[in-house]
């Protein structure tokens, strides 16, 4: 048989012309590149006027790299500015291929939500809301969902299965919503994708890939599937989704912040990658044939945290897509995606270990070969991401180490003649208040842009509650992480050196809902940055009152980490700002349909088929009950028993669950046979024959019929 062609098609004419692709990112690039360089040449004339010190060299190289990242930063704020003057009708929108079509889609979708340990009520009151969402179209018949386990607590495996088959039974989605668990779970979440197109992807054109906190409107996931049929070229649709459901202080800044500054960054980011863009790893429609073919990751050389797995999947992913031809865009425009985000500054924290490790990695892969500008820059922005707060640390010290030898060697400036005073007449004093206003500038200039269009725009303007609560919102939100600022620096800073060390990250699930962090696990976690603080603050006092004043910023941030930490992770805080409507998103003072459904979303609990009771719970609850365990051994493949599996469920019955290790337990629950053995064996045996778990199980029956009816348990 011939090789099948995966490459894209060869069709004439293209979404975004290659010409004005390059024309976008020349302007850019060279925008950027321009203002950095200026900058640096004012700080390298500063430093000649004042006298060049050893210390200097490495502080304007690492000023040059931090620098250019904050005006990259800034730069996407500006160009997606402008890009919003000049009207949605002129921007590059790809989804603008949707519009106007109708009628049944032509292809098969997939919608699949991997899930880790996660809480199976909530996980499931998400797909029911999507595949509400998508009934209310017209368009179900054209999309097949899917939950996919790696759950490892066999408790919550079992949960998993009785939610979801209330969710398919209440739904009427048996042959529609299909649930599946991984013996193995290889490679983490790449594996868990990984092993769903390799098993069922030849089924369908595209899948949607969800996180287990993602939400996403119908109609909007119907859009993206037009586009994906309609441009033959598109081999992934990333969306921006929006953070929902903060209820901590630390979660509203977030999600104020992501929902008023973020629109001009997408645009602004959209501007220049067009085509090239990157994934995401949720809420992107992926098509599955170049995914299966040009996306299977290899491990990279060596052990963890460099080698092995490759962590941040997705971005990798992108790249070979683009790297073939494929076109990878950003959907800007879709409204109806939505996510949650960790709760605390340290949940937050713990993430970004993993995510640091995942980017650190993608070292190996910015100078392969055949890669596109686009890719290596989304590359780059990713390590830079996490490399810029050790460069950032080691640029104060460096400062700090300047101004210590300066005041302590009782040095005047040197009489040097600089070419800014030559050309422009600017003294030294002149000079320096000039490049910090330059900096401040390129660091709030988003934070005003975003402001400016929030307060002219009489939509977004009301949407938020109003200008007051606008400024307000920014105000406090700046000042918080003026504070937080330094505290992720430090974490980051050695997050890195951790894994320069060798420590690899482990795989744990995400905390999404928490009462808090308590004071003790603020003060161990946040020890470095405190006692840092406390000493850097004493060389500071040392140095003078004038360096103290500029640094002190820093020296506050990491000195009260542990209790901005405590205070921002605290709900009850969060809920009196969300009284008053500050830090209030449009989504909170509006509830979209797609989080309606999702709050009302219930249909994966019912009491008759239910394994989270207190007494039956989990494992237990797939031994004793009978529809439980009816259900467990339903969706069990049908084996026969051998002997040493037979004296398993034996010594399961008399001993225990404890008794048993975690894979011998496991091993029992994948046998339909030893299951249904043992679950005869509690209900038939005497009570003494059995271990008390399973006794006292089978009387909580009797328990709750006593409660609900006296004179019947009578």
């Amino acid at each position: 048989m011939d090789p099948v062609d995966l490459s894209p098609p060869d069709t004439k004419k293209v979404f975004f012309s290659i010409k004005a692709t390059h024309v976008r990112r020349i302007v850019f690039f060279g925008s950027v590149i321009l203002f950095n360089l200026l900058a640096s040449l004012w700080l390298a004339d500063l430093f000649w006027r004042i006298g060049l010190q050893k210390a200097h060299f490495p502080l304007l190289a690492i000023f040059v790299i931090l620098n250019g990242l904050l005006t990259l930063g800034s730069f996407h704020a500006v160009f997606g500015a402008i890009d919003m003057l000049r009207g949605s009708r002129r921007a590059a929108r790809i989804t603008k291929l949707a519009d106007g079509q109708s009628g049944p889609l032509a292809k098969r979708h997939a919608v699949v939500m991997p899930v880790y340990n996660e809480d199976s009520t909530r996980t499931c009151a998400r797909i029911e809301a999507i595949y509400r969402s998508i009934e209310a179209t017209g368009h179900l018949e054209s999309f097949d969902f899917f939950i996919l386990s790696d759950t490892r607590d066999l408790n919550l495996w079992v949960i998993e299965e009785t939610a979801w088959t209330n969710l398919c039974r209440k739904l009427g989605g048996f042959g529609r919503i299909y649930y599946r668990r991984r013996k193995k779970n290889e490679n983490r979440k790449a594996g868990n994708i990984g092993d769903f197109v390799r098993t069922w992807g030849g089924g369908y054109e595209a899948m949607l890939v969800l996180d287990a906190d993602s939400l996403m409107d119908g109609a909007d996931i119907v859009k993206m599937a037009r586009v994906m049929e309609a441009y033959p070229r598109l081999g992934i649709l990333q969306t921006p989704p929006k953070l929902i459901r903060g209820s901590s202080v630390f979660t509203r800044l977030q999600q104020f912040a992501m929902r008023l500054y973020g629109p001009v960054f997408i645009r602004g980011l959209n501007f220049w990658q067009l085509a090239g863009g990157s994934y995401w790893g949720h809420n992107a429609l992926i098509r599955l044939k170049p995914f299966s073919e040009f996306c299977e990751l290899p491990a990279l050389p060596g052990r963890e945290p460099f080698g092995g797995r490759i962590l941040s999947h997705d971005f990798v992913e992108a790249a070979l897509m683009v790297a073939e031809g494929w076109e990878v865009w950003l959907a800007w425009d879709i409204e109806g995606t939505y996510e949650e985000a960790p709760p605390t500054l340290v949940d937050h924290l713990i993430r970004d270990r993993r995510w640091c490790q995942g980017n650190l990695q993608h070292l190996w892969l910015i100078f392969a070969r055949k890669l596109p500008f686009s890719v290596r820059m989304h590359l780059f922005m990713g390590i830079m991401a996490y490399l810029g707060s050790p460069l950032w640390f080691l640029f104060l010290l460096l400062g700090t180490w300047v101004a210590w030898d300066r005041s302590t060697s009782e040095l005047s400036l040197l009489p040097f003649e600089s070419y800014v005073e030559r050309l422009l007449g600017f003294n030294g004093i002149e000079q320096s208040i000039i490049l910090t206003g330059f900096i401040f500038s390129l660091l709030f200039l988003p934070k005003i842009l975003s402001i400016l269009r929030a307060l002219i725009v009489p939509e977004v303007r009301r949407s938020f509650g109003g200008g007051i609560r606008i400024v307000t919102g920014v105000t406090l939100e700046s000042f918080i992480s003026i504070l937080l600022a330094p505290c992720i620096m430090a974490a980051h800073t050695l997050m890195v050196i951790s894994i320069l060390l060798g420590r690899a990250v482990g795989w744990g699930s995400q905390n999404r809902e928490t009462d808090g962090t308590t004071w003790g696990d603020a003060i161990r976690f946040h020890a470095f940055p405190t006692f840092l603080g406390i000493i850097w603050s004493a060389v500071a006092l040392y140095i003078g009152a004038t360096f103290t004043a500029w640094i002190s910023p820093i020296l506050l941030g990491l000195m009260l980490s542990a209790p901005v930490s405590v205070w921002t992770s605290r709900a009850r805080y969060g809920l009196k700002l969300a009284k008053f409507g500050i830090l209030s998103t449009p989504e909170e003072k509006n509830p979209p349909q797609i989080m309606q459904l999702a709050q009302n979303a219930h249909a994966a609990v019912d009491p008759a088929l239910d394994a989270s009771n207190e007494e039956r719970h989990g494992v237990i609850a797939a031994v004793v009950d009978p529809y439980v365990n009816g259900m467990h051994v339903s969706l069990l493949e049908n084996v026969e028993i051998r002997t040493h599996e037979e004296a398993l469920a034996e010594r399961c019955l008399i001993k225990g669950p404890d008794d048993l290790s975690k894979n011998e337990l496991s091993e029992l629950l994948y046998l339909g046979p030893a299951m249904l053995l043992m679950h005869r064996a509690v209900w038939l045996r005497s009570a003494d024959s059995i271990h008390p778990v399973w006794t006292d199980a089978v009387q909580s029956y009797r328990r709750r019929l006593f409660q609900n009816n006296p004179e019947t348990a009578n």
